[in-house]
């Protein structure tokens, strides 16, 4: 019934699905196993993406030839880009999207990919001969063998959803459990832990008064996540967001709850989600605010429901209705479906390698919340890398791996297998320590001829790729060369209370001014605007910023250069770590758990002391 495969994709969210479309892409033979085919690429929690950090990640996955940032771009229904009034590598981008045109346009785009076949069912467990994943076995027993298999199973494992004192078997509300892989894994040897995250209540748009809230627009430009000439949406089809806050008649409310909650009562076993806590998580961590903020964003352009983030919960169902009520705008509110929490099986992200195949078990791959993450980007990027390697693996080919110093993906892969997560992870700027190297409007120059060059990004971005590059060296050249004259300039300067020239500047150093960018400059001076007519805005905008910032740009490069000397320190997978004596018993411990690939890698173990390092870095003669 089933031919051999080279990879099969278990599960068919964020993760999943861009792993299928890159491994096919990459002229691998995909299976794509979900329970449900009218649930793939469902966003399960919050209809948007990107973010804070997340829309870095986006944008990686974009220039190395993924999915996401395509689907993003033609389901968006707000843009923004966040921190603007920051430095460029604060800029994050992010999008509304219309729930059910995104995931639509995921399969679709699915269906379209040469080389991925679909099967709805429960994988119940992974073939394994010789140590080695060779295939699966479905709830309705059939065997179906493979070269590789990628686990993508998001919340679904052993799921539990738990309302007030209601609790119930499934991996999102309606949809039933998957049972079986952590059974076998964790007779395997592997080890295995629970999570938690939730969901706030869906409610009636119809049913609010707005007049109450503030109104948040988008941004009259957008610039969109795909480095393609992906179809944009028009400033004026964009939808509001809006925003409301909680006062304490909500926090009272929701205190009336507490004894039947499954979160203070000791029911969920589950870590949670440091950084976006449930409403009731915040206003007892909290007590001292007297409010918290609610964003009331819309599912979609053709539908009243409305997603409260902001409120998540898994009160019991009359304590939420009776305290969003008590929220400005609400007091009318219909809700459509309560909040919850769910509880899953994770498996510790220290049993991968840098590829995300397991340790224990080769051809072997996880990716997504089965590594500890939460969020959308965040699985849908590792999705993105165990597709490719589960792919160059089946094929017996070299590995592909992203540095920290290359891409925020690099940044997460490592902080997971090296120093693991006892919650669910999320990625933030600061956990990039080149972030000014990591910015999103670069992440085509920095990654697509990578990924090119395994067979994952086309020719056609490969292209873009060097015609920005060879536009942009042109603008800065014309930018160091084009000299401005004191009464081209003058007015403008002091219409932005910014210090007179004396003398011809170039204009190069006149935008090295912390207040003055290109665009207005070659508003102000049109000889400027004339040299540099036929450049677009993306170029304009890269030149403006290599220029603006190179210093600082040169002094990471120079800071990845003096750390490439531990990168490139390799430790032998079959080091014997009792011989080095004068380690601690943590840092032994650590590195024997963890075996880490390089110096590096061993320097950003939780527990791992410099003084180990610097042990360790002695006994191998470094």
């Amino acid at each position: 019934m089933f031919p051999v495969y080279d990879v099969i994709v278990v599960g068919a969210g964020h993760a999943g699905c861009e792993a299928a479309a890159a491994a096919a892409n990459m002229g691998s033979k995909v299976l794509l196993i979900t329970m449900n085919m009218q649930t793939i690429a469902q966003m399960s929690c919050n209809p948007a993406m990107g973010g804070i950090a997340k829309g870095q990640i986006v944008r990686e996955i974009d220039a190395l030839g993924g999915y996401s940032g395509i689907v993003t771009d033609k389901s968006m229904i707000q843009f923004r880009m966040l921190n603007r009034s920051k430095g460029p590598a604060m800029w994050s981008p992010r999008t509304q999207n219309d729930r059910m045109l995104f995931a639509a346009t995921w399969r679709e785009m699915l269906e379209q990919t040469k080389n991925v076949d679909f099967y709805q069912d429960m994988v119940r467990s992974i073939i394994i001969k010789d140590n080695k994943a060779c295939g699966v076995i479905t709830g309705l027993g059939h065997e179906i063998s493979s070269h590789s298999v990628v686990v993508t199973s998001g919340t679904f494992l052993n799921g539990i959803i738990h309302i007030g004192e209601k609790q119930f078997g499934g991996g999102r509300v309606a949809e039933k459990a998957a049972t079986g892989i952590t059974e076998q894994l964790v007779s395997l040897g592997f080890e295995a832990d629970r999570l938690k995250t939730g969901t706030p209540p869906r409610v009636d748009g119809r049913s609010l008064d707005y007049s109450k809230m503030e109104e948040q627009k988008g941004d009259d430009v957008i610039t969109g996540f795909s480095y393609l000439d992906i179809p944009r949406l028009k400033p004026e089809q964009q939808v509001s967001c809006h925003i409301t806050y909680t006062n304490q008649d909500v926090h009272d409310m929701l205190k009336t709850g507490f004894d039947r909650s499954p979160m203070f009562t000791g029911r969920i076993e589950g870590v949670g989600p440091r950084y976006c806590p449930s409403i009731e998580d915040k206003i007892n961590r909290f007590a001292e605010r007297e409010r918290h903020q609610i964003f009331v964003e819309p599912e979609g352009f053709n539908t009243v429901e409305i997603y409260v983030n902001g409120f998540s919960t898994s009160l019991p169902e009359d304590v939420q209705y009776n305290a969003i009520r008590q929220i400005p705008g609400f007091e009318n509110v219909r809700i459509f479906r309560p909040g919850y929490a769910i509880e899953y099986d994770f498996f510790p992200p220290t049993q991968l390698t840098y590829t995300l195949e397991t340790k224990q078990i080769s051809n072997l791959f996880f990716a997504g919340q089965i590594n500890g993450t939460t969020g959308y980007e965040e699985a849908a990027c590792q999705g993105l890398m165990a597709g490719i390697n589960a792919h160059l693996k089946a094929k017996e080919k070299d590995p592909f791996v992203l540095k920290r110093s290359q891409a925020y993906i690099g940044v997460l892969i490592d902080d997971l297998i090296s120093k693991g997560t006892e919650e669910p992870y999320r990625m933030f700027t600061s956990r990039a320590e080149y972030r000014t190297l990591l910015r999103q409007d670069n992440a085509d120059l920095r990654l697509t001829e990578l990924s090119h060059a395994i067979g994952l990004a086309s020719d056609e971005r490969l292209e873009r790729v060097n015609a920005k590059k060879s536009g942009v060296q042109s603008v800065k050249e014309k930018m160091a060369a084009f000299a401005i004259e004191p009464s081209e300039v003058n007015d403008y300067l002091a219409s932005i209370n910014s210090a007179p020239i004396s003398e011809k500047q170039r204009a190069s150093k006149i935008v090295l001014r912390p207040d003055i960018d290109l665009p207005s400059l070659m508003k102000a001076v049109p000889r400027l605007a004339e040299a540099l007519h036929d450049v677009n805005a993306e170029v304009i905008e890269q030149a403006e910023i290599q220029v603006k910032y190179e210093r600082y740009i040169e002094k990471e490069e120079e800071l990845v250069q003096r750390m490439a000397q531990m990168e490139n320190a390799i430790i032998p997978d079959k080091f014997d770590y009792d011989k080095v004596a004068a380690l601690s018993i943590e840092a032994l411990q650590k590195f024997k758990k963890i075996r880490p690939a390089t110096l590096g890698q061993a320097s950003r173990i939780s527990g791992v002391n410099p003084s180990d390092v610097q042990i360790l870095m002695i006994y191998m003669g470094r």
